[in-house]
């Protein structure tokens, strides 16, 4: 009896490729490239619209600056100020300006939900070309007792709010930041609730002061700044100027904001500057502004007393400065 032994590496007539196929295996790897080619295409194509939009709003700098809020100290040397930064995202020290330049921040989108009319989705770009812009001059206070003065560029927080357009059942403003730990590798430190989040009563965030920065020094703003959209509000500490902004929502709740969730004993939500209310381990009486070795009285509400104390006229001190 013939035993005939098929060889491992042998095929089935059924599952063999059929002849008018292999034939035509050409014209299928012609049109496969042409499908990656036209992809590649359209990528370029969409790069070069994020780029083009952004020389658009990048060439609208500087803005026109408003007299009405001014500071009796000189501006902060730029070569001070952006290379002294905190920016958890990067690291925990002070010189991330460099690994902060990883950050890509075209196309960048911000999302506009939670008690709002219809929650919407806008480009950068188009928010920056929908707003009335101008350039602020703001004192800028850590509550690691160091400050600043700062000439930020953008708008009002009050007019993103008109745009948003929040339901009257809306009590706070929630924020949050971008997460990619895969470019910022502060992001891979498990211990931090990631991502950065802070928010502001209705109130506070219609305040004038209150301030969205797309710029500083009268040019779109560095990436250690926080580019390419932060939160600048100057009568609070500066953990409370949320970085990178890619979120904005509007809750009947009060959010719990990054630093409160970690240690909320030092860290409260309001956390307006008042230099007799110490923090936990060191005194807020006075501070040190960059390039300077003399230390200056700090003031209430970082000077801006007349303009916000009348928003916390009911509330508890304690709670209300951390």
């Amino acid at each position: 009896m013939l035993i005939k032994s098929t060889p491992r590496w042998a095929l089935r007539d059924a599952k063999a490729t059929p002849e008018q196929v292999f034939l035509n295996r050409r014209q299928l790897l012609q049109a496969g490239a042409g499908a990656f080619a036209i992809g590649a295409a359209s990528s370029l194509v969409a790069g070069s619209a994020h780029a083009a939009s952004q020389a658009e709003t990048d060439a609208l700098y500087p803005f026109t600056r408003n007299g009405a809020f001014t500071v009796q100290r000189p501006i902060t040397d730029e070569a001070l100020s952006s290379a002294y930064n905190n920016f958890y995202e990067f690291g925990s020290h002070k010189r991330i300006a460099k690994a902060a330049q990883k950050l890509e921040i075209r196309p960048w989108e911000v999302r506009i939900d939670g008690l709002v009319e219809e929650p919407f989705t806008i480009g950068i770009d188009e928010l920056i070309k929908k707003m009335p812009l101008e350039e602020r001059v703001y004192r800028h206070r850590c509550v690691e007792a160091w400050s600043m003065i700062v000439p930020w560029s953008g708008f009002t927080l009050a007019a993103l709010v008109d745009m948003a357009r929040p339901l009257s059942s809306a009590k706070f403003v929630r924020m949050e930041t971008f997460e990619n730990p895969k470019v910022a590798p502060g992001q891979k430190q498990f211990w931090y609730p990631w991502p950065y989040v802070e928010g502001l009563t209705m109130a506070e965030a219609t305040n004038d002061l209150a301030f969205m920065a797309t710029g500083v020094y009268g040019k779109p703003l560095a990436k250690q700044f926080g580019a390419p959209l932060r939160l600048a509000v100057p009568w609070k500490y500066g953990f409370k100027s949320i970085k990178s902004i890619v979120r904005i929502e509007f809750t009947e709740t009060q959010p719990v904001s990054f630093w409160e969730e970690i240690q909320p004993k030092e860290y409260g939500f309001y956390a307006n500057v008042n230099p007799e209310v110490p923090h936990k381990r060191w005194s807020q009486a006075t501070e040190q502004p960059l390039g300077s070795r003399d230390r200056i009285p700090t003031l209430l509400y970082n000077g801006y007393e007349a303009e916000v104390a009348h928003l916390y006229k009911d509330g508890d001190p304690k709670r209300l400065f951390y």
